[in-house]
């Protein structure tokens, strides 16, 4: 693995924030200067493809990045596109029937939950109220 691989999967490890690639870009700058951002945009391409990161990508929201791809379920903030992890045991969504049903071997379940976050929610009772 490259350094400047390494040093992304490294920065994107170390947060549960979901960033993007320009953030991620922003992150990796501070140990990597020189580093151009289409650099980290194709590392975090072969860093997916090598099942290491997940991409996380909804229509109309920019794609996001997430240093744990073990599964897990996510909500995004459908106002600010923030996107948290869910805790452990909220959902339990695994059905190893699907496979047998379908005729499908089942690799992983994509599911995102969405709505407003505390934040976004807070601001908007407030200019209601």
């Amino acid at each position: 693995m490259t350094r400047q691989r390494r040093v992304i999967l490294q920065e994107l490890q170390k947060v549960t924030t979901h960033p993007t690639a320009d953030q991620v870009y922003d992150m990796v700058r501070k140990k990597l200067p020189r580093i151009s951002l289409a650099t980290v945009y194709r590392n975090l391409d072969l860093l997916a493809q090598d099942g290491l990161i997940s991409k996380l990508g909804t229509a109309g929201a920019q794609m996001r990045f997430d240093g744990n791809p073990a599964d897990h379920y996510h909500i995004r903030c459908t106002r600010c596109q923030r996107v948290d992890d869910l805790p452990a045991g909220a959902v339990m969504v695994k059905d190893k029937g699907v496979g047998e049903k379908t005729g499908y071997r089942i690799a992983g379940i994509h599911l995102e939950y969405n709505g407003l976050c505390p934040e976004c929610l807070a601001e908007v009772q407030a200019t209601k109220g």
